[in-house]
């Protein structure tokens, strides 16, 4: 729609994914948007450029499979509402099975370049390091997991509650040309294709029984980072263990998760089965830096070169980044935040991201796009809701406001899953054939028929948002 210069701006404190998808669906809705971000005056803990929307951890967007996959269902609805962040990962694509990852330098100057040449965005460099001034009567919060510790003591002050936060840790990225070829082996499990057709998107590094126990014993006993007292307690988010956590917890739990051997034949030893499987997933589009999947870390450099250096074909590594740890900090959403993502002590924030307590760049990014639009509505004087709880982004944000916390003692981050998603009902017992449907078959019926409604529910609910707006 054109837009209104008689407007005031909205203001959006961030500009990780959460923030650009904001303030890009601020702006497309024809309302001017100031985009407060401190990186190129004052860098975070784990942030390495002053891009927006830097990919901190994974290059990885997860599932690209929206029939099967409720991340995959999060893409194709983001397409639908003409998601930024979600454009820009389908154009910087690399392969990745079936998966979508991104090469996350063009990725994030890509997305800095479209806001910054936005006619009603404006950039401004510089660090919030406390509540937003009185006068800013709509604004998003979307400062992530790596919050400035004013803005953090701030919102504490503010809500009254303690702090809650978890640690996420980093995996390490090696050169291409130091991964030794004649060991490792390209293959995606189960030669499945990826969204650009790749079969063979993975590099594979395998192992033999008693390979893989010295890594075990390896990962137990290196040396790892300190935590200061006030850090001792902060529990770790599941989905994002660093790996020698997981070794600790058992010494076939890395064998049953990230490096599982299933799916996978080294054609160097074709009779051989893999004892377990390392797999590395391209981090750019030139093919030159690979990031080792699911073995984010919180070892010390020297012994993180030392371990990882036992994966065959990675005796010769060369670390281009090496794993790291940061504390990530969110709110006890479902006790501070409205249905409308608003603080209920100080209704003119809203946040947005991992802040809120959904986990993973493309759960941010939605909540970002929901945000942006929710803030958008208001200062155009519209009503409008967030999208209904059948589709990935209301499912997320019923999860975050109290919706499937029922007898739940603590609120913890959670990725989009179709757990989150209301019950579909009746389905079919029987094909066509007359045979009974059961077991995995009707959990992908449940999951197909989930996906179909979420994309038709989102579809609705990105229309009408547009046509009340263009009518302005």
């Amino acid at each position: 729609m054109s837009p209104d210069m008689t407007l005031d701006p909205i203001h959006i404190i961030g500009g990780g994914m959460a923030g650009s998808e904001a303030a890009w669906q601020i702006a497309q809705a024809g309302v001017p948007v100031i985009l407060h971000e401190m990186r190129g005056l004052r860098g975070t803990d784990a942030h390495q450029t002053d891009q927006l929307a830097e990919l901190v951890c994974s290059n990885s967007f997860r599932s690209d499979d929206h029939e099967n996959n409720a991340v995959g269902v999060l893409h194709q609805e983001m397409r639908l509402a003409g998601g930024l962040i979600i454009a820009m990962g389908d154009k910087h694509q690399v392969p990745a099975g079936s998966a979508l990852a991104v090469d996350r330098d063009g990725f994030a100057a890509d997305v800095t370049r479209t806001l910054e040449a936005h006619p009603l965005v404006t950039i401004v460099r510089e660090e919030i390091d406390g509540l937003p001034p009185e006068d800013w009567d709509n604004v998003i919060v979307a400062t992530g997991p790596l919050t400035s510790p004013a803005l953090a003591e701030a919102l504490r002050e503010m809500t009254g509650e303690e702090d809650l936060a978890f640690f996420d840790a980093i995996a390490p990225i090696v050169h291409f040309e130091s991964i030794n070829m004649s060991r490792a082996w390209r293959q995606s499990r189960y030669d499945k294709p990826g969204p650009g057709g790749d079969t063979a998107a993975y590099i594979n590094c395998g192992m033999d029984e008693p390979q893989y126990n010295a890594f075990i014993d390896a990962l137990i006993a290196g040396e790892k980072t300190e935590f200061r007292d006030w850090e001792k307690d902060t529990p770790y988010f599941e989905g994002c263990l660093p790996i020698e956590v997981m070794a600790e917890r058992g010494r076939e739990t890395l064998r049953f998760g990230p490096m599982k051997p299933v799916g996978l034949t080294n054609p160097h030893e074709p009779d051989v089965k893999p004892h377990a499987v390392v797999q590395l997933r391209q981090d750019n589009a030139l093919g030159t830096l690979w990031n080792l999947v699911g073995f984010q870390t919180k070892l010390k450099y020297g012994a993180q070169a030392e371990i990882f250096r036992m994966i065959p074909g990675l005796e010769n590594a060369q670390f281009a980044r090496l794993g790291g740890i940061h504390r990530n900090t969110f709110l006890n959403s479902p006790k501070l935040l409205d249905a409308q993502l608003r603080m209920k002590a100080a209704p003119r924030l809203r946040f947005a991201g991992q802040i809120t307590g959904v986990e993973g760049y493309v759960e941010s990014a939605a909540m970002g796009l929901v945000t942006g639009r929710l803030a958008a509505a208001q200062r155009l004087g519209r009503t409008l809701n967030a999208p209904p709880p059948t589709t990935a982004h209301g499912a997320l944000v019923a999860h975050i406001t109290g919706g499937h916390l029922e007898g739940k003692k603590s609120f913890q981050p959670m990725n989009v899953n179709f757990g989150l998603f209301p019950d579909i009902g009746d389905l079919p017992t029987r094909t066509e054939e007359g045979k009974r449907i059961r077991g995995k078959e009707k959990g992908r019926l449940k999951k197909k028929a989930q996906s179909s409604r979420a994309l038709t529910d989102f579809s609705v609910w990105a229309d009408t948002l547009s046509r009340p707006m263009e009518a302005a």
